[in-house]
């Protein structure tokens, strides 16, 4: 059976706020960090690691730690979205986490203003000077975005020893089934990440119809057993999401499983 997970911004508060709420509800939370000139930093600091390892300990939960910029293929030391990853990732090690996701810069690519063979080159260096700071390329997953196809980083992953993580919702609005892609995916799949689609991107599974939801759920409770993130960002969204999970796990499985959820 998969863990269950959800992101640091359910409640419109910090990141400890957020962990504290969540610690009983989830198995996982995604920490999504960021560092910018508008909104400033969430980067944690030794003082909030400590408190987070302690929350951590006391309720079996683990963090999967989203990276801040999309990472641009071929991006020269000092680039800005490097650095920004790597002090992610300096701030958050002695958490241990279970992941860290990243998106790659498709844009050039999609653009045409850089060939393809370049990109994935480009890719590959960026890539590998993540994994140096993280130390385990496995636990770093390449996520799938909406704005591109997949398959334009798959050989990218083919030269690396990095994980994925699957997109639910971004297949989704991209009209494919994830049931097509899936299967093929998920030996070097560490996280999943799902979410509805109504008026907006990462709404609540609520808006999923069953017939969609219900075979993917089997699926991924027959053969996943990492991470499944419900990426909403309110709590009406995450709880919704919690239940529609919840129930759909009893449809599929006759009422065998259930989530934790109060």
């Amino acid at each position: 059976m998969f863990r269950i997970g959800t992101t640091s911004y359910i409640l419109p508060a910090g990141i400890l706020a957020n962990v504290e709420y969540l610690a009983p509800l989830v198995d996982d939370i995604e920490l999504v960090l960021f560092e910018t000139d508008e909104h400033g930093s969430n980067l944690p600091d030794a003082a909030l690691c400590r408190r987070l390892q302690e929350i951590a300990v006391e309720r079996s939960l683990s963090y999967t730690v989203h990276l801040p910029l999309d990472v641009l293929p071929g991006a020269g030391p000092g680039a800005d979205c490097l650095e920004k990853a790597r002090r992610a990732i300096d701030a958050t090690h002695e958490l241990a986490p279970y992941a860290y996701v990243v998106h790659l810069d498709g844009r050039p690519l999609m653009a045409r203003t850089m060939a393809a063979d370049t990109w994935r080159d480009g890719a590959v260096a960026s890539l590998e000077a993540i994994c140096r700071w993280i130390g385990a390329p496995q636990l770093l997953c390449v996520e799938n975005v909406e704005g591109w196809d997949p398959a334009h980083f798959a050989p990218v992953l083919e030269r690396l020893a990095v994980s994925r993580a699957a997109d639910v919702g971004h297949l989704w609005l991209q009209g494919q089934d994830p049931r097509a892609v899936l299967p093929d995916w998920i030996e070097r799949t560490r996280v999943v990440h799902l979410h509805g689609i109504a008026a907006r991107d990462h709404e609540s599974l609520s808006h999923v119809p069953a017939g969609g939801l219900d075979p993917l759920v089997e699926l991924l409770s027959d053969r996943f057993d990492g991470v499944v993130t419900l990426e909403v960002f309110n709590e009406q969204d995450f709880m919704g999401s919690m239940a529609a999970l919840r129930d759909s796990l009893r449809r599929v499985r006759k009422g065998g499983e259930s989530c934790r959820v109060r």
